[in-house]
């Protein structure tokens, strides 16, 4: 065999080579192709032999065999060559999305979908759809759904439809006849055209606004409630924008917190739909009308007390037992809120009086944390507001009915004007007291402006003694009861406020035996007077000396008290006394001249009524400046201490060589307040020498001036006070000499039982004394007065340095406030900012929902954990609680611990209807997470969302 053919014959073996089977050939593609198809052809043949249970087993045979790139050929090719049939959507989808899907529809949309098929009838119908639509337009349904009940809303939809009249003007025109003239063609066809027009404006502007709404909240949410998918729909959108697009990222931010906000309830009716009204004066005092009325509901007696009133539970304790007393907290409500409380007291009922306890001076009321209702404010709208709705819970001047306010606005021209308007506004009748008495509270207990009553105004809420005794010793009592308050307060933390405050206050009672000290206090004071008098007189009966002079001193008192009763006198009293007389001198005239008789007589009264009151003017004038003389010189007394007790002994040992202090140190610590008591004297003598030479045309206003224009002193020891204290401080932990000295002059009787920083209080609160003496001398200072303008002047420049020090004192304490946060909240972060401030912290449960897609009356949640809402003026804080007791003991210990921070443009708040699984909850939307929140009762919920709401708000207009 030759090598060619050899060749040849392995070209041909190697041809006819197979893989796997022996008829396939490998190498052979012709071979091979012709065999594949034959084989195909042949399994083809047998495939359409088969029964369809033997082809449907084949073919899963060969799609087991198949791999992944097989399996998605065979799925491109059914995908192009062969559609899959249509599926209904609401059969496959979940009921959630069939709804949502539905909810972008249009009642006449809606009433189509119905007749495609059974099931999109039952969703088309479902209340959820066509509630929203319903309310939108004020159609709400007059009776409850049954739970298994449903088409109830679309059947009311249609009902209140078929009833409107759905007229253009030009068939209302046809129908209902028309004024008009009759008008030509071209001119019909120009308004047909003007009508076309606006049609197609407003089909445009409803279709531009059902697209914004779109963007912004999903359509099944209700005009009430915003959804919690509202925050995260349009965050991604916001967070891709960029460089210009921060700015509108901001307006957006701002935009959604608003509205979240102006969706909040309104009134005390915070989970539900309506909100009350408020009692108009033609309404009845409460829901009895006619002769049946019931004995509980005749017109009660109330009375507000502000928490920033000193020692406010002894004034609680004090309030009879047939007034309503509501205490409220001064910071962390609002007008709203405090109206709520109000009426939720009254229950429906109108009051007979109604007191106003609160901080203020003669020209403002400070009611609340930012409402300091003066002449300036009080036409506010959201103020007026409040002032006409508490007009509405109180009787009418016509019925006997007052609102008494104990801040002294009787005492100045700007605290009447407040009064005068207020019983304009309100139709009921305001009153306050005119008496001025600095560095306590008895002016409570001076005389009222408005109609002499059987009562006085304190005596119709308080018990008499209680508060006297209250008012004697105000600030003693604030002292006491600050360890009172932490001491007792956990104990009471479930009670509400005027209970706890009234618990309080029993104990202070019980404990100090108030009543006994106040009335042995004048028994002390002629003892001490008598011992004087006493000590002067070399008496051989020293037993009997001392009884004569107390009976001596009683008889006088009790002539004073007589003399003071018979010139206390009332002008229409004087009137009516003068009139009478001239009555009598015409029934025994009997001459011919007795008509000029009388005129006489008659201008005669007149002239001695008009120079009484002008006495009496003066004489309210003449006690007011004496009043300011007395207070200064009770003040320069008070500085003399400190110049006689604590820094002539310091300076005295330091230039003995036995220093207690160093000379730096009685410098930081004494120059500042020794040349206010160098000043001060001064103004006191100025005082006493224009006294000595009083008369009804002397001037005060001048004196003042001068003493107002050298008040650097002041400003120097104001700017230094906080290094004086911490000075202070530092010396009596590091100086033994020090401390020594202070704990033998400290509250001894040589200081008045008043410590050095005591003493050192005083400068800061005698402006408010001058402020208050200045404006009551003017009111009792006439028109054309030669120290009119000299007074206006002088009130100006010592208010100007009042508000000063006002700022000042404010700046502390919101200092103050905020590290007493970050000592409470562990991992706060620094807060420390200029004007920031707490306004209030408001303890609430979290709470989680499994399943937030169905409606917010079916959703049932989960108590998870304890949480602080800490509400600052521009952030709110968010910290988790905890509470530990402690063995054998009642009380908890509660922690707090750091969790974020929210700032106030960024925040979102949802309310959440109650229901029978939550009650009092709300949402708060931040940028990356939700807290589900539910307070304790209604009233902290609703105090909690009013704050809020203004709060937001006034962060917004910054």
């Amino acid at each position: 065999m030759s090598v060619g053919d050899f060749s040849q014959k392995t070209l041909e073996m190697d041809s006819f080579h197979t893989r796997f089977s022996a008829w396939t050939p490998f190498n052979n593609k012709s071979l091979n192709r012709q065999l594949f198809q034959e084989r195909v052809a042949l399994i083809s043949h047998w495939f359409d032999l088969w029964t369809n249970k033997q082809r449907q087993e084949f073919l899963f045979t060969i799609l087991l065999r198949c791999s992944k790139s097989q399996l998605r050929f065979v799925q491109s090719w059914f995908a192009e060559r062969k559609q899959v049939a249509r599926v209904d959507f609401s059969t496959v989808l979940p009921r959630s999305i069939s709804l949502y899907i539905f909810s972008f529809l249009n009642p006449k949309d809606l009433c189509a979908a119905a007749q495609v098929s059974w099931p999109w009838k039952f969703l088309t119908e479902q209340d959820c759809l066509w509630m929203p639509k319903c309310t939108r337009f004020g159609w709400f349904l007059p009776y409850a759904p049954a739970q298994n009940e449903y088409g109830a809303w679309k059947s009311h939809y249609i009902a209140c439809v078929s009833t409107l009249d759905w007229l253009t003007p030009r068939e209302a025109a046809a129908v209902y006849g028309t004024l008009n003239e009759p008008k030509a063609e071209d001119e019909e066809l120009q308004e047909r055209q003007r009508e076309k027009c606006l049609r197609k404006r407003i089909w445009e502007k409803v279709a531009f606004r059902n697209k914004v709404l779109l963007q912004l909240r999903p359509p099944w949410v209700s005009g009430t409630h915003r959804s919690s998918s509202l925050k995260a729909t349009c965050q991604p959108w916001l967070s891709r924008m960029g460089g210009d697009g921060e700015g509108l990222h901001e307006a957006w931010e701002k935009q959604l917190a608003l509205a979240s906000v102006q969706a909040l309830p309104k009134r005390s009716n915070v989970s539900g739909i309506h909100s009350y009204p408020s009692l108009s004066k033609e309404s009845q005092s409460g829901p009895w009308k006619g002769d049946d009325t019931p004995p509980y509901a005749l017109e009660p007696c109330i009375v507000l007390i502000s928490s920033r009133v000193p020692a406010y539970e002894m004034v609680v304790e004090s309030v009879k037992a047939a007034v309503i007393a509501v205490v409220y907290e001064h910071a962390g409500l609002t007008l709203e809120s405090l109206l709520c409380l109000i009426e939720k007291a009254l229950c429906g009922r109108k009051a007979q009086s109604m007191g106003i306890f609160s901080d203020g001076d003669s020209r403002e009321i400070n009611l609340l944390q930012g409402y300091k209702i003066g002449i300036k404010n009080l036409l506010c709208p959201e103020v007026r507001d409040f002032w006409e709705k508490l007009g509405s819970c109180v009787a009418t001047e016509e019925e006997g009915g007052h609102v008494d306010c104990f801040a002294p606005l009787g005492a100045s021209e700007a605290g009447l004007e407040v009064l005068s308007r207020l019983s304009q506004l309100t139709g009921t009748c305001f009153t306050a007291p005119t008496g001025i008495a600095t560095g306590s509270y008895q002016h409570i207990l001076s005389d009222w402006l408005g109609p002499q009553r059987d009562r006085s105004p304190p005596s119709i809420y308080f018990n008499e003694s209680k508060m006297q005794t209250w008012s004697s010793f105000t600030e003693l009592l604030e002292d006491a009861l600050k360890s009172v308050r932490k001491e007792l307060s956990p104990l009471f933390r479930d009670l509400r406020k005027h209970i706890a405050g009234r618990l309080i206050g029993q104990f202070m009672v019980d404990t100090l035996s108030m009543v006994n000290i106040l009335n042995s206090q004048e028994m002390a004071q002629a003892l001490a007077d008598g011992l004087i008098e006493l000590s002067k007189e070399d008496s051989d009966k020293p037993l009997e000396f001392l009884s004569h002079f107390l009976l001596k001193k009683c008889k006088k008192s009790q002539d004073f008290e007589g003399n003071v009763s018979l010139t206390e006198c009332d002008p229409k009293e004087t009137v009516d006394q003068l009139s009478k007389k001239r009555c009598i001198t015409e029934d025994n005239s009997q001459d011919a001249k007795s008509s000029l008789h009388r005129s006489d007589e008659h201008v005669q009264a007149l002239v001695q009524l008009e120079r009484k009151l002008q006495r009496g003017s003066a004489e309210k004038r003449a006690r007011v400046v004496g009043e300011l003389l007395q207070s200064e010189r009770r003040y320069v007394q008070l500085l003399g201490i400190v110049k006689d007790v604590y820094a002539r002994p310091l300076r005295a040992a330091l230039s003995s060589h036995r220093a207690i202090l160093s000379a730096a140190n009685v410098q930081i610590i004494f120059s500042d307040i020794l040349q206010i008591l160098s000043l001060n004297r001064q103004f006191l003598d100025n005082l006493r020498d224009r006294l000595e030479e009083w008369s009804p045309a002397q001037c005060v206003g001048d004196i003042v001036i001068r003493f107002g224009s050298q008040l650097n002193a002041y400003t120097n020891f104001f700017n230094n006070y906080p290094v004086v204290l911490k000075t202070i401080e530092k010396c009596k932990e590091m100086i033994p000499a020090f401390r020594a000295f202070l704990k033998r002059h400290d509250k001894t009787t040589a200081t008045k039982m008043l410590s050095l920083p005591e003493l050192l209080l005083y400068p800061s609160q005698r402006f408010e004394e001058y402020v208050h003496l200045l404006y009551a001398l003017r009111l009792h200072t006439p028109a054309g007065h030669v120290d009119r303008g000299d007074l206006n002047a002088a009130i100006d420049q010592i208010k100007n340095y009042k508000d000063y020090i006002d700022q000042m004192k404010e700046r502390v304490k919101m200092k103050e406030q905020l590290q007493d946060i970050q000592r409470l909240v562990w991992g706060c972060p620094t807060l420390s900012e200029v004007n920031r401030y707490l306004i209030r912290i408001q303890d609430v449960a979290q709470l989680h929902c499994y399943n937030e897609e169905i409606n917010f009356s079916l959703r049932v949640y989960e108590h998870i954990c304890d949480l602080s809402l800490l509400l600052l003026n521009d952030v709110l804080l968010i910290a988790h609680r905890d509470t530990s007791h402690t063995p054998f003991e009642r009380t908890t210990k509660t922690t707090r611990r750091f969790t974020a921070s929210l700032l106030l443009p960024r925040l979102l708040v949802e309310d959440i209807p109650d229901s029978k699984y939550v009650k009092n909850a709300f949402i708060l939307h931040g940028p990356t997470r939700e807290w589900i929140c539910a307070t304790e009762v209604e009233d902290e919920k609703f105090a909690w969302l009013s704050v809020l709401h203004n709060t937001i708000r006034s962060s917004m207009e910054k």
